[in-house]
Order: structure tokens, then C-alpha cells, then sequence
């Protein structure tokens, strides 16, 4: 049965407290060769040839905002290797002085807003800083509900991912999570980069192979075919950690794909630049879209009151039992101010 949770939004966790959603594979085309890198590969990034590709999917495995698939083309840029780690993110935090948004208090009037009217406010004390961290709850799926596996934490950060008492300290070469949107545009900024398109994303992340569910291929992941970051064990009751990790991995420590990208599935759910539009494959049926940059506007019928930015890719969090989204072709989102203990990001560089 698939999981309709949502990402959720820290107001939404606020208003909680006080009352991861077949055509046969093809090589990629000879177009997907035309565009080559001209200049020198900057440090810690891979060069990704534009061309032509199938965004989203028709796969059994596919949820409705995946579908259908269509044709899309994009020009070439250069991607990190890895997603940012926290000793990325320390040297700009360092650098610049910078304070992410689950450092600051959250803002009443900004959480009635993303909320239906009528909704009561949150309770005064959960107006601190904080963020949404993921911890078992001991139950069987069919038990419980997404709300009981995620707590809006007092106190959780990017370096506390877990609340008071966690650290990173010997997470270094994790990459970067209870960081929001606005976090992630601030880091690329600094760094003289940008966050990725979701086209872009599904480009990289399929390595050049086309149609595969997977950046690996065919296999779908098990408890015992250990493919990427994912859980293993019977969500969300107990992580079993076979893949020798029960939260983030480091970077790198699963097989890269065609392009040499690490991490295009599982570990975190990464930023993409797009506002996310649940119904916008189904407007380009029968097109050639040319470098998307997203709608003007995030849609999602299910949500309303929230505006919503893209995430891509799936985290450590992703079993086939429950939400599966560890595919290139799979999409959700949160708004921009949310960091989550399963989010983080990469970036992009143009070629010019």
C-alpha cells in the first residue's frame, strides 16, 4: 500500500503538538553525447552532458506525481560528486556567520499562513528554535501514522540533527541535514553555485541510462539487497542497519552512478531550485521541454495553504513497504523554512 505522508512542514508539527509518496530500459541517446565540457572540472564536482532524456515515470512503482512520463532536454553543468557535508557546511557557517532558520525562532504569523483558517495556534512554548527530527516508535506500520514517528525537537539543528545531546563531531563527512531551503540557496550562494533544477536532478541522477527505476538499474532494494542508504527491517518499527548505517552514511560509500554520483539514492532527500507542482507532468504530455525552470508557483491539492520547494531523491528513511521514493523519477516537498533529520542538498555550477 503506498504512504500518502507528506513531508512535513514544522508549522504543521507546531499546530500537532498543540492539539517517502514498465517501460523497458534504453540507452541514452546520441544526443545525450552532443553537449561536452569545455573547461576545467571545478574541485569536488563532475561534469553532466546535456541532451535529451524521459523525466518522470510510467512505472508501476510510480506515484501520480511522477506521471506521465515525457521528454526533456537541458545543457550540460557541473554537479558535486557528494551531497554538502557538515565540514562543508561548518566552513561557510565559519566563513560567513551565518544562522540557519532552525537556529531562529519560528514566526507566529508565518505559521498561520501556511495553515487553513480557523486552524488554533501553536502553543507559546513551542515558538523556540528547533526542527523535525524521525525517531522509532516501536510499533508496527499498520499501527501507527507518520505523525507519531516525526517530534518537532526543541533545540535540533544542523549541529544537533537529533536534538540536545547529539553532535556531529564525529559526523564530519555526513552530509549536512536540518537545513531548510533558504539554508541551501545561502551555502550555493557563498560557494558560487546554485541548487540544481529538478530536471537537472533527474538528468544527473539517472547517469545517462534511460527509463531504469533505479540508478542502479532493475533491482528493486531489499533487507537483504543492500543498494544504497535505506532502512532495512520493519519500518518504522526498528532499523536493523544491515547497510551498517541506521541514520545518514557518510558520503561515498555507496557505488557511484554513470556520471561518478554518489548518493542519487537514499542517505538524504536533496533541495532542488523548482517550487513543486504536483500536476505539472500532466501539462507536458506530448512536449519537448526545453531546460525547465520550474513553475512559478508550488501546487499541491493536498496542501493547500503551504508553498512547497522540491526534494529529490530519497533518504535513509525509504523501505519497500512504505514509501519507495529511493528512484530518480520521485519527487515531494516541503517548504522553505523546514529542515528535517533526512534532508540536505548538492549543488550545480553552469559551465559559463
Amino acid at each position: 500500500m503506498k504512504s500518502t505522508s507528506p513531508a512535513l512542514p514544522f508549522a504543521v508539527a507546531l499546530l500537532v503538538l498543540a492539539g517517502c509518496h514498465a517501460p523497458s530500459a534504453t540507452e541514452a541517446t546520441n544526443s545525450d553525447q552532443g553537449e561536452f565540457n569545455t573547461g576545467n572540472t571545478p574541485p569536488g564536482m563532475v561534469w553532466v552532458p546535456g541532451g535529451e532524456f524521459t523525466m518522470g515515470s510510467n512505472d508501476t512503482l510510480a506515484w501520480p506525481e511522477e506521471q506521465p512520463a515525457h521528454r526533456v532536454t537541458v545543457k550540460g553543468f557541473f554537479m558535486d560528486t557528494t551531497e554538502v557535508t557538515n565540514a562543508q557546511f561548518a566552513a561557510f557557517v565559519e566563513a560567513t556567520g551565518y544562522v540557519t532558520d532552525a537556529e531562529k525562532a519560528p514566526v507566529l504569523e508565518e505559521i498561520m499562513a501556511q495553515v487553513p483558517p480557523g486552524t488554533p495556534p501553536p502553543k507559546p512554548e513551542d515558538l523556540v528554535p528547533g526542527s523535525l527530527v524521525f525517531n522509532p516508535v516501536g510499533k508496527e506500520l499498520h499501527d501507527c501514522g507518520w505523525l507519531e514517528w516525526w517530534s518537532w525537537t526543541h533545540g535540533a539543528d544542523w549541529r544537533h540533527p537529533e536534538g540536545p545531546g547529539s553532535s556531529i563531531a564525529d559526523r564530519m563527512d555526513h552530509p549536512v541535514v536540518q537545513v531548510s531551503w533558504n539554508d541551501a540557496v545561502a551555502y550555493c550562494a557563498w560557494a558560487g553555485k546554485r541548487l540544481p533544477t529538478e530536471a537537472e536532478w533527474e538528468r544527473a541522477a539517472r547517469g545517462g541510462v534511460e527509463q531504469q527505476p533505479f540508478v542502479w538499474g532493475t533491482e528493486k532494494p531489499t533487507d537483504e539487497l543492500v543498494k544504497c542508504n535505506s532502512w532495512q527491517g520493519p519500518f518504522p518499527r526498528e532499523n536493523s542497519g544491515k547497510d551498517g548505517y541506521v541514520r545518514t552514511a557518510p558520503v561515498g560509500r555507496f557505488a557511484p552512478n554513470g556520471f561518478g554520483l554518489y548518493d542519487m539514492a537514499g542517505n538524504v532527500w536533496e533541495w532542488c531550485s523548482d517550487w513543486l507542482d504536483m500536476t505539472l507532468y500532466a501539462r507536458r504530455v506530448g512536449q519537448l521541454v526545453t531546460d525547465p525552470q520550474g513553475p512559478s508557483k508550488s501546487n499541491d491539492p493536498d496542501r493547500p495553504y503551504e508553498p512547497l520547494r522540491a526534494q529529490r531523491g530519497g533518504s535513509f528513511l525509504c523501505h519497500d513497504t512504505y514509501c519507495w521514493r529511493y528512484r530518480p523519477s520521485a519527487r515531494q516537498g516541503s517548504t522553505p523554512d523546514s529542515g528535517m533529520s533526512h534532508v540536505g542538498f548538492r549543488c550545480v555550477k553552469d559551465s559559463q
